[in-house]
């Protein structure tokens, strides 16, 4: 739910600069820009899918152009689900949303979390069975031995 909380908080915050810098697009009250950028959001995620997979064939041939105006469209739908959240055209809801994308892959490149602290090593341990000894190395692959080896072989 946090996660949510963020990312919507986010939108909201890229949702308001993206109407400061595109003409053509506005918004009433500070709680109707929440709303709108809650619905841009669903919108994205239920209804964008299934038109990317309509229009698969389309967007195949003109090698993925067509998904800026579907992003476009997107923004026009939503700006014509909330009162108050006002678009001029087609061609405004297309600049809102290429900002609202180029915006919000850089605050998401912010807010992501650290591959390095992501990942986790587990000690493997062995049970006491006869042949040879093992130690805590065993499950290393020694990529210079394993090169010596083959230098032998030739």
């Amino acid at each position: 739910m946090d996660k949510f909380i963020i990312k919507w908080f986010l939108n909201i915050l890229v949702l308001f600069l993206v109407i400061k810098i595109s003409p053509g697009i506005t918004v009433d009250h500070w709680d109707t820009l929440a709303v709108a950028a809650l619905t841009l959001g669903l919108v994205n995620a239920f209804l964008r899918p299934l038109i990317l997979a309509l229009t698969l064939p389309l967007n195949i041939f003109s090698l993925g152009i067509f998904t800026f105006f579907i992003n476009g469209f997107m923004f026009y739908l939503a700006a014509k689900l909330v009162k108050g959240f006002n678009v001029v055209d087609f061609w405004a809801a297309f600049w809102g949303a290429l900002w609202f994308s180029v915006i919000s892959s850089v605050a998401d490149a912010f807010t992501r979390p650290k591959a390095g602290k992501t990942f986790c090593f587990h000690k493997t341990t062995y049970s006491a069975s006869p042949g040879p000894e093992r130690n805590e190395y065993d499950n290393v692959i020694d990529v210079e031995k394993i090169e010596d080896n083959e230098k032998k072989d030739r």
